[in-house]
C-alpha cells in the first residue's frame, strides 16, 4: 500500500545517512581538484602556444590556478547577488564576459607572470578561455552532463537551507517525438539504465496511448496541458475569416490561439510552472513558452546558474561548435553510406541541433533544478532534442538513438537531484507523439504536393503552399522576441540586428518561404504537417462541401485520390457528412458504410475515429490530404522535406508512450491528449495538488479521440 506523500517525504528525510555530508564535501572536493586539473592543462597550452606570456618558473603557473578558481568563484557570487538589479539579459552578458574577465584579472595580478605586448592581457584571456572551455569539454568527452554535475553540487551545497515541501510534487518530463514502439525496444536493449531500470524494477510502467490526428506538439500538448486539443486541425493552417496562415509555435499566433482554448484551470493552474512548451497550462509561471514568449524572471536562480557558471554559457558554446561538426560529419557518412531513405542536412538545421541538444537541454535542466529546490507543486517541461535530430536523421538512426541516450542521462541527473532534497517528487515521463520515416513527397514523385494541386485545379494564380521547416525555430524565436521587447541597452541592439527578421514586433527567424502572408484575393492554400496536408479554396466562405468542389474543380478529389503518393483523401458530402475517399473505394465516416475497398484499413483501428474528429475541427481544411503508407515497411511520404515526420497518420507517429510510477494504475490505454490530461488531473488531485472551485470551470473539448 503506497504510503501518503506527507509520510513518503517525511521517511526520506529520517531515512538520509548521517555520512551523506561527508559524501557531499567529498564530491565538492573532488569538482575542485577536477577544476583544479583543467585550469592547470589550460594554462600550460596557453603559455607553450603564445609568445606573449611566460612565468618566472612553475610556481607562478600552481599559484595562478588558484587565483583563477578564487576569482570564478567570486564572480559568480557577485552575479548572483546583483542578478535582480540587472536581470536575464544582463546575467547573460555578464556571465560570458565574466569569464574573459577572470583571466584578465588573474594574469594582470600575478607578479610571477609576464606579458609582452600592449596586445598580450586582451589576446591571452581570449585563447585561456576558449582552451579552457575546450578542456573542460574533452574532460567530459564520454558523457554529456557535465553542466548537470555542476547542477548537483550547487543543489548539494543548498540541501541543508532547502525548506521541505509539505506535499509530494509532479515532475512530467516530455521527450518530444519519441514513439511507444522505439522506447519498448530501447528498454529490451537495455540502452536507457535509468528509465528502463525505472521500469525494470517496478517502480514506473509504461504505456502507449494513441495521438489521433494531428499528431503533432501543439495539438498533443493543447489536450495535455489545456484540455483543449480541438482547437488545433494541424501545426499550421489557413483561417478563411482573417486570410491568415496559422502557426502553432510562432508567438502572437501561439498567444491567440491559448486564448481560444484556456478555460483558466490548466494543468498547470494551481502553482505549476511550464517550461519550453508550446502552451502554458495556465501556469501562474512560464519559461520559453511560445504563447507568451517571456524570459524567465530575473529571480530565477537556474537562469543565473547557467549564464553565470562555467560549465554554462561559456561550455555550451564551444560543445555548440561540437555539435555542428558533429552534424556535419554524419551527414557526410549518410551520403558516403548511400542510406535511404535521407533528407539534405544543412542550412539552418545544423544551428538548431546545436541550440536543442546543448545550450537548451542544459538551461531546461538549470530552470527544473530550481523549480524542484522551491518544491514547485507540479512542473512541465519539453526536451525537443530527439524529435529536432530524428526529423533529418531518421527516427530510428544511430544519432537519433545516442540522443535519447543522453536525454536518459538527464532523467537519472533528476532522479538524484530529488534524492538530495528534503522534499520528494513523482516523475512522469510522456511524449507527445512518434515519428514515421520515409522518403518524402517531392523525392519519390518529383513534384511537390501544390504543384499536383496546382494541376488539378481551375484557377487563375497557382496555389500559395505554406510548408516548411520552421518548428525547430519556436524556441529561438520566443527568446529573441522577448528580448528585443524589453527597454534596455540588450534589447535595442538586438531590435537594431535583428530589424530585419521582425514582424509585427515579433522575431522570426528561419526560412522567409515557409509561413507566407496570403492575400485576400487567393483562390488556394495548401498547408502541410508531416503527411498531412490542408487544401483550402480560399475565396469560397465556410467548409465547402464535396459535391461544390466537383462542380468548381472537378479534376481535383479525383485526381488526388488516385495518386500514388496519396493513401485518402477527407472531404465533407452534404449527403452523408464526412468521408474518406481512396483511389479504390470510400469509407462514409459518420456511419462506418464502405464502398469498395476501405482506404482506411492500412492506418490502424483508430484512423476512422481520428479522421472523423479532424474532420469536425474548426478551421479544417475544405480538403484533407494523408500520403500513402508502405505496406512493408510502414513508411509514409511526407509533404515536408524531413525523412522523420508527423503530423498525420501511419506508421509511429501517433504512438505515443506515457511512463508513470506503478501505484497509479491505468485500466486502459489513452486514446488522445485530452485523456492524458484527465489521468495527470486525477493523479495531481491525489497528492493534494488541485484547488477545489465552486463552479468548476467547463472544458472545451471532451476526453474522446
Amino acid at each position: 500500500m503506497a504510503k501518503p506523500p506527507e509520510q513518503v517525504s517525511g521517511d526520506r528525510r529520517r531515512r538520509r545517512p548521517v555520512w551523506l555530508d561527508l559524501r557531499r564535501t567529498g564530491r565538492g572536493l573532488q569538482a575542485m581538484l577536477y577544476g583544479g586539473l583543467a585550469s592547470l592543462i589550460s594554462l600550460i597550452i596557453t603559455f607553450w602556444t603564445l609568445p606573449q606570456i611566460s612565468s618566472d618558473g612553475r610556481l607562478p603557473i600552481l599559484r595562478l590556478v588558484v587565483l583563477l578558481a578564487v576569482f570564478g568563484l567570486l564572480m559568480r557570487w557577485f552575479l548572483a547577488g546583483i542578478a535582480i538589479l540587472i536581470g536575464s539579459v544582463g546575467v547573460l552578458v555578464g556571465g560570458l564576459l565574466s569569464q574573459f574577465g577572470v583571466v584578465y584579472l588573474g594574469i594582470t595580478v600575478d607578479p610571477g607572470v609576464n606579458l609582452h605586448g600592449v596586445e598580450a592581457p586582451l589576446l591571452v584571456s581570449i585563447v585561456m578561455s576558449s582552451v579552457s572551455a575546450v578542456v573542460g569539454w574533452i574532460a567530459y568527452a564520454g558523457s554529456d552532463d557535465a553542466y548537470v554535475a555542476e547542477v548537483m553540487r550547487v543543489v548539494h551545497r543548498r540541501a541543508r537551507k532547502i525548506k521541505p515541501a509539505p506535499k509530494t510534487g509532479m515532475l512530467i518530463i516530455q521527450i518530444d517525438g519519441l514513439s511507444e514502439p522505439l522506447l519498448n525496444w530501447m528498454v529490451l536493449a537495455g540502452n536507457l539504465p535509468n528509465l528502463g531500470g525505472w521500469i525494470r524494477d517496478g517502480k514506473h510502467s509504461m504505456v502507449g496511448w494513441h495521438t489521433g490526428v494531428p499528431s503533432t506538439t501543439p495539438a498533443s500538448q493543447a489536450g495535455i496541458l489545456h484540455g483543449g486539443s480541438r482547437q488545433i486541425p494541424a501545426f499550421r493552417w489557413y483561417e478563411k475569416e482573417t486570410a491568415r496562415v496559422m502557426v502553432t509555435n510562432r508567438g502572437r499566433d501561439a498567444a491567440e490561439i491559448e486564448d481560444r482554448m484556456s478555460t483558466g484551470r490548466g494543468l498547470l493552474a494551481d502553482g505549476g510552472v511550464s517550461i519550453s512548451n508550446n502552451w502554458s497550462g495556465d501556469a501562474q509561471r512560464s519559461e520559453l513558452v511560445f504563447s507568451r514568449a517571456s524570459l524567465p524572471s530575473n529571480r530565477s536562480r537556474g537562469y543565473v546558474r547557467f549564464f553565470s557558471s562555467p560549465q554554462g554559457a561559456a561550455r555550451g558554446l564551444v560543445l555548440c561548435v561540437a555539435e555542428m561538426v558533429k552534424e556535419l560529419h554524419q551527414a557526410r557518412r549518410q551520403r558516403v553510406r548511400h542510406l535511404v531513405p535521407r533528407v539534405k542536412r544543412g542550412g539552418g538545421y545544423i544551428f538548431l541541433r546545436a541550440i536543442s541538444n546543448v545550450l537548451l537541454r542544459d538551461l531546461n535542466v538549470s530552470l527544473i533544478t530550481d523549480e524542484l529546490v522551491k518544491g514547485t507543486p507540479v512542473i512541465y517541461c519539453d526536451f525537443v532534442d530527439y524529435d529536432e535530430v530524428a526529423h533529418h536523421a531518421g527516427p530510428t538512426r544511430a544519432e537519433s538513438l545516442q540522443t535519447l541516450e543522453g536525454l536518459d542521462r538527464v532523467l537519472g541527473a533528476l532522479h538524484r537531484i530529488i534524492d538530495i532534497l528534503p522534499h520528494s517528487y513523482e516523475i512522469v515521463v510522456l511524449s507527445d507523439h512518434g515519428q514515421s520515416q520515409g522518403s518524402t513527397f517531392l523525392q519519390r514523385y518529383g513534384r511537390t504536393l501544390t504543384e499536383v494541386v496546382d494541376d488539378l485545379v481551375d484557377t487563375a494564380k497557382e496555389p500559395v503552399a505554406a510548408v516548411g521547416k520552421t518548428e525547430g525555430w519556436g524556441p529561438v524565436n520566443a527568446f529573441l522576441t522577448e528580448l528585443s521587447l524589453r527597454r534596455s541597452v540588450a534589447g535595442s541592439v538586438t531590435r537594431k540586428a535583428l530589424h530585419a527578421r521582425v514582424l509585427h514586433g515579433e522575431v522570426e527567424l528561419g526560412p522567409k518561404d515557409c509561413e507566407p502572408e496570403v492575400a485576400a484575393d487567393e483562390q488556394m492554400v495548401v498547408t502541410s504537417s508531416g503527411n498531412l496536408a490542408l487544401i483550402y479554396l480560399a475565396t469560397t466562405p465556410g467548409r465547402v462541401p464535396l459535391e461544390e468542389i466537383e462542380l468548381l474543380h472537378p479534376k481535383l478529389i479525383p485526381g488526388l485520390a488516385t495518386h500514388p503518393g496519396i493513401g485518402f483523401v477527407v472531404v465533407d458530402s452534404l449527403a452523408e457528412g464526412p468521408v474518406a475517399i481512396g483511389r479504390a473505394g470510400v469509407h462514409v465516416l459518420k456511419t462506418g458504410r464502405i464502398e469498395g475497398e476501405d482506404p482506411l484499413t492500412p492506418y490502424g483501428p483508430f484512423a476512422a475515429a481520428s479522421m472523423l474528429r479532424q474532420a469536425e475541427m474548426p478551421h479544417n481544411g475544405d480538403v484533407v490530404v494523408i500520403s500513402r503508407l508502405d505496406d512493408y515497411t510502414h513508411e509514409v511520404a511526407a509533404f515536408e522535406e524531413l525523412v522523420g515526420c508527423h503530423g498525420g497518420i501511419g506508421g509511429w507517429q501517433t504512438e505515443a508512450v506515457l511512463v508513470h510510477p506503478s501505484r497509479w494504475v491505468v485500466k486502459e490505454p489513452p486514446v488522445g491528449s485530452d485523456a492524458v490530461h484527465a489521468l495527470l488531473i486525477g493523479w495531481l488531485e491525489q497528492l493534494g495538488h488541485r484547488k477545489e472551485l465552486r463552479e468548476p470551470a467547463e472544458s472545451p473539448t471532451s476526453v474522446e479521440a
